[in-house]
């Protein structure tokens, strides 16, 4: 398991690929560490994720946020755009895991884009090892988009189902938020999807059991809980794909909940500088127990 701790910009020289973006810059009052997580032959470009702590004593043990980007599983994306929300999410006092992952275009679509991030998940509980700090039992896996997707299924996958992906389930986080998330792959694929096809390598009538294997209306488990939220004007990915998950889950037992971010789109939903961002924050923190929400109205 590779480590680079960070007090400035530079990586740790001679360890990582040239082309593997550099460790953010830790805010004051944060520390930022890079883990590469273990997967057979392994990107070191793509295959980590970054942790974010707090930099000052706290009286009691933190929980874990794990946040997996978006971008329609491409290339084009990567965990950079979230770093300022996972400063943001640290230093509200929790320990944040921002993962990177293999995309379409660059080594990723079936099976790896899933397995690496299941395996980054595994890994969390031997990285936080080294953290006595780090609660790793209040925990919460959120994801933006096609990063939602990810976030629901490894929360709520079979433990039972190793499958293709050959990565068995030894970590599972107590809850997941989804924000814009395609919750339903065969309908997103019916409704013309195209990026939902390219990542599992086509539509669902032909590679059915790729899409029972990650789609999370498909991998339901009503004991962990699952919040969604969407932006009242998204026409990326729409609505109904997280209400059809949340009627499905609710009706088998689950308790998951529907947020509406009303004026928010696709993207700015997630944008640090939107009206409705410190609210997003509240949720997140609030799911792992660390305080209420101070927004109010749905």
């Amino acid at each position: 398991m590779g480590l680079c701790v960070v007090l400035g910009l530079a990586a740790c020289a001679g360890t990582h690929d040239a082309a593997q973006p550099p460790v953010p810059v830790a805010p004051a009052g944060l520390r930022i560490q890079r883990f590469a997580y273990p997967v057979p032959h392994p990107d070191p470009t793509q295959n980590w994720m970054d942790l974010y702590l707090p930099d000052h004593q706290r009286p009691s043990r933190i929980p874990v946020v794990i946040l997996i980007h978006g971008g329609g599983w491409s290339k084009t994306v990567g965990a950079g755009s979230f770093n300022v929300f996972a400063a943001t999410l640290a230093d509200r006092g929790v320990a944040v895991f921002n993962v990177e992952y293999r995309r379409v275009g660059s080594g990723g679509g079936w099976p790896s884009t899933f397995s690496d991030v299941a395996a980054a998940v595994n890994d969390i509980p031997a990285v936080a090892r080294n953290y006595p700090i780090i609660d790793t039992r209040r925990s919460v896996v959120v994801g933006h988009s096609a990063g939602a997707q990810l976030a629901v299924w490894t929360a709520t996958r079979d433990y039972r189902n190793v499958g293709e992906l050959g990565v068995p389930v030894r970590y599972r986080p107590a809850a997941a938020i989804s924000i814009a998330g395609p919750l339903d792959m065969r309908r997103a694929a019916a409704l013309g999807d195209r990026n939902v096809i390219r990542v599992l390598g086509g539509p669902p009538q032909r590679v059915p059991r790729r899409y029972s294997a990650v789609d999370p209306i498909q991998n339901l488990d009503p004991q962990i809980p699952v919040l969604g939220i969407v932006g009242g004007l998204d026409t990326t990915v729409p609505a109904s794909l997280t209400q059809d998950y949340l009627t499905a889950d609710t009706a088998g037992g689950g308790k998951s909940r529907l947020i509406i971010f009303a004026g928010q789109t696709h993207s700015s939903i997630v944008s640090p500088s939107s009206r409705t961002f410190d609210r997003l924050v509240d949720e997140i923190v609030a799911a792992v127990g660390l305080a209420a929400p101070t927004h109010d109205g749905r």
